[in-house]
């Protein structure tokens, strides 16, 4: 399936069942049917030259409940900054539900500073992607799964996701290996 996604696909350090079915336990919800199929055949990495995508992993840079966390603290930190006067701060949502990112579960870092996050509101196998833009107003709808999130990125319609003016992403997915990411942990301790 990813290989119709990514032309050049190297995989990276993937997940298992049991660690999926723990960070869904932790996270409180299922993980999407899609996210579980990128997790098990792409792994962490880099998509598009653009995206990393948080994978349940024994590798805190990388691990999708610790990621998750650390985003939406440090999103919430931020907004709280950019609040003046007692004005809350507003988002620019496609759609104009700015509720959406009460619902939001951040599951991966766009280089250009952007976030992708699910609305997990949803009771199917999928939860809608959206990314959260790096002036950190404009929320863009990405897919309705992950495949089309990045089969949008990739393709024609890149801008309508990325931002106007965007060219469309390479699709190709460049892995991490699990000795690249020990490295980084070891040069953490």
């Amino acid at each position: 399936m990813w290989e119709q996604v990514f032309t050049s696909l190297a995989p990276g350090f993937t997940a298992e069942d049991a660690a999926l079915d723990r960070a869904a336990e932790q996270l409180g919800f299922a993980l999407p049917a899609s996210y579980r199929a990128f997790c098990q055949a792409c792994g962490i990495g880099l998509a598009g030259g653009q995206f990393r995508v948080a994978v349940p992993a024994p590798f805190e840079a990388s691990d999708l409940v610790t990621q998750a966390g650390i985003i939406a603290h440090s999103v919430g930190a931020a907004v709280t900054m950019l609040e003046t006067g007692g004005e809350p701060h507003r988002f620019d949502v496609e759609g104009g539900d700015a509720s959406i990112i009460e619902r939001a579960c951040f599951f991966g870092v766009a280089e250009d500073g952007g976030f992708l996050f699910w609305d997990v509101s949803g009771t199917g196998e999928e939860y809608d992607i959206w990314l959260l833009a790096p002036d950190l107003e404009a929320i863009r709808f990405g897919g309705e799964s992950l495949i089309d999130f990045f089969g949008r990125v990739t393709g024609p319609s890149a801008a309508l996701v990325l931002g106007p003016g965007t060219e469309p992403l390479p699709a190709r997915f460049e892995g991490f290996s699990e000795a690249i990411l020990a490295r980084g942990t070891q040069a953490e301790s």
